[in-house]
């Protein structure tokens, strides 16, 4: 009896893990990994693809070390805890976390590299404890995240390093501002022999009375030289865009 009751209890259990595996909606792109990032990224917890999360490429990638992405999820009703980003077949897969505050748009952009053709997702996390998941199917030519920088080849990268040219815009939607950043860096990804690891972890911009109102935390597969957009919902000058890399080094400017 005992054995035929853990027997009972073992399919009842399994039946229920299967329900659960069930519910959860399949992936639109087919990608061989969705599951194994899906479960890195955002653990064992419920989802859904939403078309309100935009995640803009280009049809095809030429050059696979700088693939500008756009991100939007303005159309999400109710405020925005984090963004996660990530490439499904890139040797490195996470590519940035998005922090925005109330003052900030839920929209960035910025340039990646990727190995080969691969789905692109964004995970947006509500405040009120919900996922949806963005996505896109990137076609490009291979070898970006195992191509060295040409900052490695140039001794201009160490004269300039953290050196940064931005620029304000009007904002597309509102009556706030887009800041538009360049930074001299050559984010390595550590995949080049004899090429270690170095690369811009942590951005952070800074309003006028010093709180942050934009975070990001950055990975190798962000490429060569950064250039990335903010959107805010602020008109105020006097912002302060501060960095630090996994070196150490920290790098600060008034925009």
């Amino acid at each position: 009896m005992m054995r035929i009751y853990q027997w009972l209890t073992g399919c009842a259990a399994l039946l229920c893990m299967n329900v659960a595996l069930a519910a959860q909606p399949p992936d639109p792109l087919n990608s061989v990994l969705w599951d194994y990032t899906r479960n890195i990224f955002l653990g064992d917890v419920d989802y859904r693809f939403n078309p309100d999360v935009r995640v803009d490429v280009p049809a095809f990638a030429e050059d696979p070390t700088q693939v500008p992405i756009t991100v939007d999820a303005r159309a999400l009703s109710g405020n925005i805890e984090r963004i996660v980003v990530w490439a499904d077949l890139n040797p490195i897969q996470h590519i940035f976390n998005y922090f925005p505050s109330e003052l900030a748009s839920p929209k960035v952009s910025l340039r990646i590299k990727v190995q080969q053709s691969t789905a692109i997702r964004a995970a947006v996390l509500t405040k009120t404890g919900e996922w949806h998941i963005g996505y896109a199917q990137l076609d490009a030519a291979g070898g970006g995240c195992t191509t060295p920088s040409m900052g490695n080849a140039d001794p201009y990268w160490q004269s300039h390093l953290g050196e940064v040219k931005a620029r304000r815009f009007a904002a597309d939607d509102s009556e706030g501002a887009r800041y538009k950043f360049r930074v001299i860096h050559p984010m390595d990804t550590g995949l080049v022999d004899a090429i270690p690891e170095f690369y811009l972890q942590q951005v952070e911009l800074k309003g006028p009375e010093g709180t942050t109102v934009v975070r990001m935390e950055l990975s190798p597969p962000v490429s060569e030289n950064p250039v990335i957009t903010f959107d805010l919902d602020d008109t105020r000058s006097g912002y302060t865009l501060w960095m630090r890399d996994n070196g150490g080094n920290e790098f600060e400017q008034t925009l």
